[in-house]
């Protein structure tokens, strides 16, 4: 599995917590947001809620890792994009239940709040139960085959209530998009050239060289 990494500015402390829990699964780790907190350039909740959407509707990465101080604002952030199914995991129980009900593809870490004492370790359990089932089983046995019925049906509902991604890059203000377009290393992780859609492959290009010109 491809995994990323996103921590937005205020959670980016806990950003070597998170790989540490992560290390000796057999998982490629991609680590995309921010390392230290308040260093510009600053990705807040706003652009890694973008850049999640981003990386799994171009199939970059098959889950990704964010938060923030709740987990609440990223929650919400990310789940404003197709094909994003995000929970907030707080608990290991939660991770597991998440990934045999929900099979979703983007967790949600509460990294500030209560993140005390053993908060690292809280970090790995978590992953531990994440990792130790398999995604989109069901539980209970009995329940399986309507939530995956239902699993399948929240894919369709969300593909029909949202605009396709090339009218979001459009409509997205540049406040919210270029920070996370220039943010080291993300546009080389999207691969602009390799899209196949050639409307959002046009819509990227145009907003990068919007995010990257030279002021006069």
């Amino acid at each position: 599995m491809k995994i990323a990494v996103i921590n937005e500015t205020s959670a980016a402390d806990r950003n070597a917590d998170i790989m540490a829990a992560l290390e000796g699964r057999g998982h490629e780790i991609l680590n995309v947001g921010m390392k230290k907190g308040f260093e510009p350039p600053e990705l807040q909740y706003i652009q890694t809620g973008v850049m999640t959407g981003l990386l799994l509707h171009l199939k970059r990465v098959d889950l990704v890792v964010g938060g923030c101080g709740t987990g609440q604002g990223y929650l919400s952030s990310a789940m404003q994009y197709p094909g994003v199914f995000c929970g907030h995991i707080l608990t290991p129980l939660d991770a597991w239940l998440f990934a045999q009900i929900n099979d979703g593809n983007c967790m949600s870490l509460m990294l500030n709040q209560g993140y005390g004492w053993a908060g690292n370790e809280n970090l790995r359990m978590i992953f531990d139960a994440y990792f130790s089932v398999e995604r989109g089983k069901g539980y209970p046995a009995h329940r399986q085959a309507p939530q995956r019925a239902s699993r399948m049906t929240l894919w369709k509902v969300s593909g029909l209530t949202h605009y396709p991604w090339h009218e979001i890059i459009a409509r997205l203000t540049d406040d919210i998009l270029h920070p996370a377009l220039t943010y080291p290393g993300f546009v080389e992780l999207l691969d602009i050239d390799s899209i196949a859609d050639e409307a959002l492959k046009a819509a990227l290009r145009k907003a990068l060289l919007a995010a990257t010109a030279t002021p006069a």
